[in-house]
């Protein structure tokens, strides 16, 4: 007898995990395969923090971790939120988990009841749908598209609301466009929100420091809406600390107060190592971020140079993260002898095992007509990949 959970049963497989997978097997079998699909830095860990870590370990700072996170790394995160975000919160708002993901779906077990339903507009991350449904919500789908630069507007966000609705997901930048929203946006659909105060807003920032068009601008920052949005961060992409496993939000005490909860239940507190690195990178005058980004900035020029010269790709310029989300219509529905090329996950298999470069449907994302390809990676290996790309393509017909 193998019948798993309905709540699993229903869950779909992350996709941009299973490319992962398949470019992982491919690599086994000898074949050169470089992997576009995954949403992580190809930066180290820099060495000040893993200098924490180790300075941790030897003073075996090894035992249980407070729920919430030890104090001096939830202090760090209240002032940065001030320092750089003008955002004031008390450590007792704040909690760390194993993630932002972690975080994610803390807060939505947290404040989503059976029925709820949860504004997630679209490109959406892979996760964000599937959440929602672990929590026994709805997601409320808002589609855009390249021309708006993936962005929702304050139109679209009331028309999306019903009396069910219980959170909006936001996030900016976006993963897996890359956009970013303005001040002026954001105020906008703050304007909206402030007239629904049963509304809460979950605002993923993880990709705050990988911003190409200036001050990271947060949601939160709009008094009349403030006291119901639920800052969501992290180490992984600002500090290349994806494995270290350090998320946190930091939100009205009443929602803090559940996670803690909720994950004094369920995992208790967080590596108490990859905590004490947290707290350095969070600590330190962010020249890292700054270093990576302006690095991403310059992948990102050159492969939309390149990108724009293979028949069948649209794109918008990403203004933060390090993806590309290229529209790819025309190329549906073309062959390769007797294969037929007919949605974007069928592109997405021929590109890896024609072309052995891993990149992931927009499907996933809410996107049928898209893929999602991350320019993490050297300028090398990505003008290889754009060249096997393009020699794959030219070959449908």
């Amino acid at each position: 007898m193998e019948n798993v959970s309905n709540r699993v049963a229903q869950l779909a497989v992350s996709e941009t995990l299973a490319m992962s997978q398949k470019s992982r097997e491919l690599k086994a079998q000898g074949f050169n395969v470089i992997n576009l699909s995954v949403g992580e830095p190809d930066f180290h860990t820099p060495d000040f923090v893993k200098d924490a870590a180790k300075k941790a370990l030897d003073e075996n700072i090894t035992f249980y971790s407070p729920v919430p996170g030890f104090p001096d790394l939830l202090q760090a995160i209240a002032d940065k939120l001030k320092r750089e975000n003008g955002l004031t919160y008390g450590t007792d708002q704040i909690v760390v988990s194993g993630g932002a993901k972690h975080t994610l779906a803390n807060v939505l077990m947290a404040t989503v009841n059976a029925g709820d339903e949860v504004i997630v507009p679209a490109p959406y991350w892979v996760s964000y749908v599937e959440l929602v449904k672990l929590a026994e919500g709805k997601s409320v789908v808002i589609p855009t598209t390249i021309e708006s630069d993936f962005k929702i507007t304050p139109k679209q966000l009331e028309e999306a609301i019903t009396p069910k609705t219980r959170v909006l997901m936001l996030c900016s930048p976006s993963n897996p466009t890359g956009s970013v929203y303005t001040r002026n946006e954001l105020a906008g659909l703050a304007q909206v929100l402030a007239k629904y105060p049963n509304i809460l807003v979950l605002s993923d920032e993880i990709y705050e420091h990988i911003n190409y068009v200036g001050k990271h601008e947060s949601i939160a920052q709009f008094p009349e809406i403030f006291d119901r949005v639920i800052v969501v961060n992290g180490v992984s992409k600002g500090y290349a600390m994806t494995g270290w496993r350090i998320g946190y939000c930091a939100a009205p005490k009443w929602i803090a107060k559940a996670c803690q909860k909720l994950q004094g239940q369920m995992t208790s507190g967080t590596c108490s190592i990859a905590q004490k690195a947290a707290a350095a990178a969070i600590a330190s005058d962010a020249s890292y971020p700054k270093m990576m980004c302006k690095a991403f900035e310059q992948r990102r020029d050159k492969v939309i140079e390149r990108l724009r010269k293979i028949p069948g790709f649209k794109t918008n310029v990403p203004q933060g993260a390090f993806y590309i989300f290229a529209e790819v219509a025309e190329l549906l529905g073309k062959k390769f002898g007797d294969e037929v090329i007919s949605n974007t996950a069928d592109l997405c298999m021929y590109l890896i095992n024609q072309a052995h470069v891993a990149t992931v449907p927009g499907s996933a994302f809410g996107a049928a007509e898209y893929i999602r390809f991350s320019y993490a990676a050297s300028e090398e290996e990505l003008m290889e990949a754009l060249n096997r790309i393009d020699k794959a393509v030219q070959a449908l017909q």
